[in-house]
């Protein structure tokens, strides 16, 4: 995040911050696109999405799941989960917000859309989503 505000990506939009994560059992997987440089309380974020306790998944997992190397997390990784089972948590204060900065799968690149536009890509692959206040 960092290293985007050095270049002046932010002047364009949000840059949105992704984790991985997943619950005690691991049965349970997110994605949660958090707004700007925010800090995610992990304990409190459980109770918002009624898990269990969460951790970040391994590189493993988020291959498995979403395709997707450690580091190139992205909401757009959905295209690689075909049993559209890792739920994607949204930060309500992206709601409204006409330039999203993304991953396009690869964390050498930046994609710019509408946060309208990303939740109808996820909602096309079937993939369950909810939004929160972090």
């Amino acid at each position: 995040m960092e290293m985007l505000t050095e270049i002046g990506l932010e002047q364009k939009g949000i840059i949105g911050k992704n984790l991985f994560l997943r619950d005690a059992k691991g049965l349970r997987h997110f994605l949660v696109f958090v707004y700007g440089d925010k800090k995610v309380d992990l304990a409190a974020l459980k109770e918002k999405i009624g898990s269990t306790r969460l951790s970040f998944g391994s590189a493993e997992r988020l291959e498995s799941h979403l395709g997707l190397l450690k580091g190139s997390v992205s909401p757009l990784g959905v295209l690689y989960n075909l049993d559209a089972d890792v739920e994607i948590v949204f930060d309500r204060d992206f709601i409204g917000c006409s330039s999203v900065g993304v991953h396009p799968n690869d964390n050498t690149g930046v994609v710019w859309l509408s946060f309208e536009d990303l939740v109808r890509f996820v909602e096309a692959n079937g993939n369950p989503i909810s939004y929160i206040n972090l």
